[in-house]
């Protein structure tokens, strides 16, 4: 199975090579990395450059940010599997591919665990992110998986479609939603660390972006599962955050 990975960025030099190091090192064998660039000018394009290979695609230029360079990935990627890793994030181990390829043999839909990372050369875990299985539902009771850890076939790609510019910080969300809950696609969990993510993303950075994010993520509640003004998942979802804190 060629796994595809789609990276985007923007003025990523002090991050890019730790992203494309840990993706390099994975032992599975056939895969593939569509980097987005959106235009950088802080020395990214040289690094990406000191990368060139066949399993390396780079797309630069403008884009409405992003959500758009993620749905220009989403148009380049060739392989029979497609899952997203942020230009600040790495692969937890050499392994973290093959678990994801040995899953998608036998589901359409595959997610596992991440920890939060205060930084890359440390490695120190300040937050752990640890999911479970899905059925549908579980969306209106404040469930949802991690998105870096999320990959699809290319068959769920194709039926859900682009990422909703609308979701300014959610549109993953809204994108894992409609994925799991709208069609009969076949998920399984992977009980396993598979990212290494680091702290202060978008919808993490403060309280008002996590609180935009909420909200974003009710919005899409409402449109694609029926939600009131007001649902369970909008109180239960950040109370399933609390464990995550509770680093063993």
């Amino acid at each position: 199975m060629r796994l595809s990975v789609v990276t985007v960025c923007l003025n990523a030099a002090g991050s890019i090579a730790h992203t494309l190091d840990s993706f390099f090192a994975q032992r599975h064998p056939d895969k593939e990395i569509v980097v987005v660039d959106g235009g950088s000018s802080d020395g990214t394009l040289q690094i990406l450059d000191r990368y060139a290979c066949p399993d390396l695609t780079v797309v630069t230029g403008p884009d409405r940010g992003l959500y758009d360079a993620m749905n220009k990935g989403l148009a380049r990627f060739d392989g029979d599997a497609v899952g997203f890793l942020n230009a600040d994030d790495r692969f937890h181990d050499a392994e973290a591919l093959g678990v994801l390829a040995e899953g998608l043999a036998k589901a359409d839909i595959v997610f596992g665990n991440v920890d939060f990372v205060a930084g890359h050369e440390s490695g120190r875990v300040v937050r752990q992110w640890r999911g479970s299985s899905f059925r549908h539902g579980h969306f209106g009771r404040g469930w949802m998986p991690a998105h870096p850890t999320f990959h699809v076939r290319r068959a769920v790609a194709d039926a859900v479609g682009s990422f909703d510019l609308g979701y300014p910080i959610a549109a993953d969300y809204d994108w894992m939603l409609r994925a799991c809950e709208l069609h009969e696609f076949s998920t399984a969990y992977l009980d396993r660390v598979l990212v290494d993510m680091s702290m202060g993303g978008r919808s993490t950075r403060d309280i008002r972006s996590y609180a935009q994010h909420n909200l974003e993520a009710l919005r899409a509640r409402r449109a694609w599962l029926g939600s009131g003004v007001v649902d369970a998942a909008l109180l239960a979802k950040p109370l399933r955050k609390l464990s995550q804190f509770m680093v063993r």
